[in-house]
């Protein structure tokens, strides 16, 4: 590409560092720039940094999505493709692992492609990772779901909207992300994906991504705003998350607290459970007309069929699908977290728990994570166990400790 895109696209950033609008030809010479990797981190970063600071019109939030489509490959498939995203940030709630086989038994595709953890301790890709190869080209993810119906795989790897891959990688040291970049980063991911129906998770709560739910209506209207534009059917579940809706944190805890949910045993995490078939149920009546989503969705779980589907998908990626997952191992070193008194849990903080997971070692150790034991509105004893911390490495474990007794993970009153 010539100097003359290069130059195109620094004149554009300045434009829009002073607050104008750009046209579609400024935003795609941006977007060119930055995925064939010739804006440099610098002047990627003043590009992410304008857009938070100023944000972007409805018609530009259009041309980015398109522009980041344009200047990266597509997956092709024939007929329904569902699809499914979370606008995250929900430490342990893999309600997508659960979400997807039923979908797939259900007999509509479904090729997911999930992140790895850009906000939280782990994302779908790191927990998937546990059981199952997830780093696939576009080639072999369309044969897959023709295989298995089905995929669980890692997004950033196939280089759809690489653009949005290498501002991900920029904003992730500073940890935050302008929902005008949520917006436009799920939509682009989800167009290059041949999604014809997708539904979309916008949890809300005081320690979540989005806090408010004024914010997660400007982000539901922008989304329909582009399915529309480019013929995509879509349904928005809007919810308010005050806790984590399962209770492992960290890849292998996670993964436990899928199979408990698609095995249907006694202990499972119900609210992970009810939000996974929620979302399925919501998008199974919006693949197909005058279905009964909830029914449907249902049925596929408690009859075992999602299981079955989940260890087929497995199969398909190259993963065990015998796997025990009873016998998956935790990090050597634990520590309980026990109750400081006698009370009820009044809070358990989303951001806190994000925080020791990292330090514990979350994702790139698997085995490391937090189990929570107690949820919102339980009654404690002092010396109750709240929660236990995971490690593979014994100093990460000794500093997560020390860094709960100061920053608490749960109130107690």
């Amino acid at each position: 590409m010539s100097t003359n895109n290069q130059q195109l696209a620094i004149d554009a950033i300045k434009k829009k560092l002073t607050g104008k609008a750009l046209s579609y030809h400024e935003i795609f010479s941006i977007m060119d720039e930055i995925a064939n990797e010739r804006l440099g981190p610098v002047l990627t970063t003043y590009f992410a940094a304008a857009g938070f600071k100023e944000g972007f019109n409805d018609e530009e939030l259009y041309f980015l999505t398109k522009a980041m489509v344009d200047t990266g490959p597509k997956l092709h498939f024939k007929g329904i493709v569902a699809d499914k995203h979370s606008t995250g940030g929900v430490a342990g709630t893999r309600t997508t692992m659960i979400l997807v086989p039923i979908i797939a038994a259900a007999g509509f595709q479904i090729p997911k492609t999930s992140s790895r953890a850009i906000t939280s301790p782990a994302g779908t890709a790191d927990t998937m990772e546990v059981v199952a190869p997830v780093t696939f080209s576009p080639k072999q993810i369309e044969a897959l779901v023709a295989k298995a119906g089905g995929c669980i795989v890692w997004g950033g790897h196939l280089g759809l909207a690489p653009a949005d891959d290498i501002i991900i990688q920029i904003e992730q040291p500073l940890a935050f992300e302008s929902f005008d970049k949520i917006v436009v980063s799920v939509m682009a991911k989800k167009v290059a994906s041949g999604a014809t129906h997708a539904v979309f998770d916008i949890p809300v709560g005081p320690t979540m991504k989005i806090t408010h739910f004024k914010d997660a209506e400007v982000i539901a209207r922008k989304l329909t705003f582009l399915a529309g534009k480019f013929g995509m059917k879509v349904t928005i579940d809007v919810n308010e998350a005050l806790e984590n809706a399962g209770r492992g944190i960290g890849p292998v805890l996670e993964v436990k607290d899928v199979f408990a949910v698609l095995a249907q045993t006694p202990d499972r995490p119900l609210a992970l459970e009810a939000k996974a078939l929620r979302l399925a149920a919501k998008l199974l009546s919006l693949c197909k007309e005058g279905m009964d989503g909830e029914k449907a969705a249902r049925e596929i779980l408690v009859s075992g069929k999602a299981m079955a589907k989940m260890r087929e998908i497995i199969k398909a990626q190259g993963g065990n699908p015998d796997i025990d997952i009873a016998r998956l191992g935790v990090g050597k070193f634990r520590h309980d977290i026990k109750s400081p008194r006698a009370g009820r849990v009044s809070g358990i903080n989303n951001r806190e728990i994000t925080v020791v997971c990292r330090i514990l070692g979350c994702p790139t150790d698997k085995r490391a994570g937090m189990y929570l034991e107690r949820k919102l509105e339980e009654t404690v004893d002092k010396g109750d166990i709240l929660c236990t911390l995971y490690s593979s490495d014994k100093w990460r474990l000794q500093e997560a400790g020390e860094t709960v007794k100061n920053v608490p993970v749960f109130t107690i009153e």
